[in-house]
């Protein structure tokens, strides 16, 4: 076998027997009967998988670069609490759902708005990836928006989607710092952090000028 990648040709090939939607309820999910291409050339057999259809998030941490401030939201996530978490209140960006005919861009700033009443001044993208793409179809946009900070702070969220947020002021000293702690236990609003860890600097001069 050899070690070099470079060598190894991806498999390109998947094979759809069936696709049965089994549950379209808060969650839609789909049963999947399918065969993929393997490495060495050959088909695997019928694979039976379960597949979450989440379509694509907006996500934003929301940054000031003249006070060096973020906001991070805080809710109830019943997976969290699901799985055991000691914690199930996380510390999160601000997200939302990409709905028929929207952007990535039209949804991070209109969740800022909503979660943590903020206006989005400028955005800059950090990553595109998914979440868990072994179960979940959900794609994140991830953004750094400018907002101004001052006033902020509160509780948020619609009362027709039963939303109950708590939008925090942070120092980007604290946020770091929380994150380094593990306090921080979410992917998105992970990269994010780690993002701005290192392109702060940078993305304060080219917003400021």
């Amino acid at each position: 076998m050899t070690s070099n990648y470079q060598e190894i040709k991806t498999p390109k090939a998947v094979t759809t027997e069936s696709d049965k939607k089994i549950s379209d309820g808060y969650l839609e999910i789909h049963r999947y009967r399918i065969s993929h291409e393997k490495y060495d050339g050959n088909q695997t057999p019928i694979l039976c998988r379960e597949v979450m259809d989440r379509g694509s998030v907006g996500a934003v941490i929301p940054f000031d670069p003249i006070r060096q401030e973020l906001i991070l939201i805080e809710q109830f996530r019943i997976g969290a609490w699901a799985a055991g978490w000691p914690q199930p209140w996380l510390l999160e960006c601000v997200a939302g759902i990409v709905e028929e005919g929207e952007t990535a861009e039209e949804v991070v700033c209109r969740e800022a708005q909503e979660e943590a009443g903020c206006e989005i001044l400028q955005l800059e993208p950090i990553a595109k990836y998914f979440s868990t793409p072994g179960a979940c179809t959900e794609l994140v946009s991830l953004f750094c928006g400018r907002i101004d900070s001052t006033g902020l702070g509160g509780i948020h969220g619609l009362e027709t989607e039963n939303e109950d947020i708590c939008a925090t002021v942070w120092s980007l000293e604290d946020a770091l710092s929380a994150l380094r702690n593990g306090a921080i236990c979410n992917s998105m609003t992970l990269i994010a952090l780690q993002w701005l860890s290192g392109q702060h600097g940078r993305i304060t001069e080219e917003w400021l000028g």
